[in-house]
């Protein structure tokens, strides 16, 4: 049993040391941009080596595909939970805000993304991102929906991520910040799933 501890306990601090890695990384992403962040920078941040930063990633686009799929991981679970639901307004309003506290933890990372897209567009994370994208929205719209209900649906997701991206300068809660840009997702899918609007 104490094997077991001890491991457990390393795998621990394992666990730490790469978050650690993640969170300094991002930041200092955001902060000069992706291009002009030396892994020599991220590695002095932390206090430590870069032997001991290469024992968890061995490049910066490593760093950076591993934040991605730590937020792919709550995404595809989300998307394969939306497949197995009826296509209700209930499921799709409880996709809307599963995906906004989704939003919220990964708040960083967006923000890293809209602050420099062209070293996203050149990873292949970029393209697996959007193509999550798109099946998030055919969980929302209806299969028929018209163009006018498909753009709504388009614009729910979107306003999610621009919205939490544009706010964060604005005087406010965040909570209260991340409630009104839910509430405006959940406005424009609901009047999708109602159908067609009158002509």
């Amino acid at each position: 049993m104490g094997g077991d501890t001890v491991d457990g306990i390393k795998r621990q601090r394992r666990g730490d040391t790469r978050q650690r890695i993640q969170d300094v990384a991002l930041e200092l992403f955001s902060e000069h941009g992706y291009e002009k962040t030396s892994l020599r920078e991220i590695a002095e941040h932390l206090d430590v080596t870069k032997a001991a930063l290469y024992y968890h990633f061995k490049t910066k686009e490593d760093i950076l595909k591993s934040l991605f799929q730590d937020l792919s991981k709550p995404m595809d679970e989300l998307i394969e939970w939306g497949r197995h639901q009826p296509r209700t307004l209930a499921t799709k309003q409880e996709i809307l805000h599963r995906y906004s506290n989704a939003l919220a933890d990964a708040a960083p990372l967006f923000r890293f993304m809209q602050e420099n897209q062209a070293a996203v567009r050149e990873l292949r994370t970029g393209e697996d991102f959007k193509d999550r994208m798109i099946r998030m929205i055919d969980l929302l719209k209806e299969p028929d929906a018209d163009l006018t209900n498909q753009v709504r649906c388009i614009s729910a997701l979107f306003s999610m991520h621009a919205g939490m991206f544009m706010l964060k300068d604005v005087e406010g809660d965040p909570e209260e910040k991340r409630k009104a840009i839910l509430e405006v997702a959940v406005d424009l899918v609901t009047q999708a799933h109602s159908g067609p609007a009158a002509p």
